[in-house]
């Protein structure tokens, strides 16, 4: 999978002072979404692509399946332009998509299945052969027979993600697929697309808000804001990058003492985050920890203090904000 030199450019109508002049002399703006990103994706990898909302992630998704077409640069997927030639290149790929749906909402998920088969023309025993497999690791036989607006959140999506499996692609494309699940759904989800990558070498790219499925899934991430790619590599390195940054809660056991103890801490510290409730201070610190950490055994007023390190959430959050995006 080759993504090279992408740019995607958007026009944008100016809204303008009277109807006249907007019917009969439009105004347009330009709106970059995607700036010169390039990148690869190798045959087996699991991928994460990341970003806020806005960065241009949904925009990529649909360059590499062939929907937008980009202002510049070259984009191959499995060798061929997504644009050319469409019939052909959508029977190799699979989508799913986290808010739209491929099964028919009023019918039995098995209807919907069997109009994949119909569509991209499967043949019969390769079907069965994949459907008889896909049920069984995803354990959704006890309700192929029910129709899709009964299932839960995560029975449909387990059903979305054997849709976009049936015609067995080699590229899997996830677009949120853990939007609106549960903990314990998201847990099934992770571990079948983890089996299926490892089984049949299947290259999945994955777009997410949610971090735990990039943690779980991915070992590479991209991420990308305000159009362009700002870092490509093992995720690994920016966990590592705030390994050092602590979140230390401390309880006060007299309340008329917390302001002290706040400004003898936001004098003494640097501390790069403070929030304070009730009888609680919470102080983010990352080079004076240590000495924080006297400080709250030598003093009397502090009845209780936790330490904990960053959650997955917080460490691209602060990522985030420190690249601006």
């Amino acid at each position: 999978m080759l993504f090279s030199n992408i740019s995607k450019e958007y026009r944008v109508k100016k809204q303008q002072a009277s109807l006249f002049q907007d019917l009969f002399n439009r105004k347009y703006s330009e709106k970059v979404a995607l700036k010169d990103v390039s990148f690869q994706v190798n045959k087996g990898e699991v991928v994460g692509y990341i970003g806020p909302n806005g960065a241009g992630k949904s925009t990529t998704i649909k360059i590499m399946t062939g929907i937008l077409k980009p202002t510049q640069g070259t984009c191959r997927i499995l060798g061929v332009d997504p644009m050319e030639n469409r019939m052909q290149f959508v029977k190799r790929v699979g989508v799913v998509f986290g808010n739209r749906s491929n099964l028919m909402w009023d019918l039995p998920v098995i209807d919907s299945f069997n109009m994949m088969q119909k569509i991209y023309k499967i043949p019969r025993v390769d079907f069965l052969d994949n459907l008889h497999e896909l049920v069984t690791l995803m354990n959704v036989k006890n309700f192929l027979s029910t129709p899709v607006r009964q299932l839960s959140l995560g029975q449909q999506m387990r059903c979305e993600i054997i849709v976009a499996l049936l015609h067995s692609p080699e590229i899997l494309f996830l677009d949120e697929p853990t939007l609106g699940l549960d903990a314990r759904s998201k847990i099934a989800v992770h571990q079948f697309i983890k089996k299926i990558n490892e089984e049949k070498n299947l290259t999945v790219v994955l777009t997410t808000h949610d971090m735990g499925d990039i943690e779980a899934l991915t070992s590479r991430a991209i991420i990308i804001g305000k159009g362009s790619k700002l870092f490509d590599g093992d995720f690994s390195s920016i966990k590592d990058k705030y390994q050092q940054y602590k979140k230390v809660r401390i309880e006060i056991n007299q309340l008329n003492q917390i302001d002290e103890v706040v400004s003898q801490i936001k004098n003494d510290f640097n501390c790069e985050l403070m929030t304070i409730s009730a009888n609680e201070i919470v102080v983010g610190i990352k080079n004076d920890f240590e000495r924080l950490i006297q400080f709250i055994v030598n003093t009397e007023t502090i009845d209780n203090y936790q330490v904990q390190s960053l959650n997955i959430e917080e460490i691209i959050a602060r990522y985030y904000s420190e690249l601006d995006i």
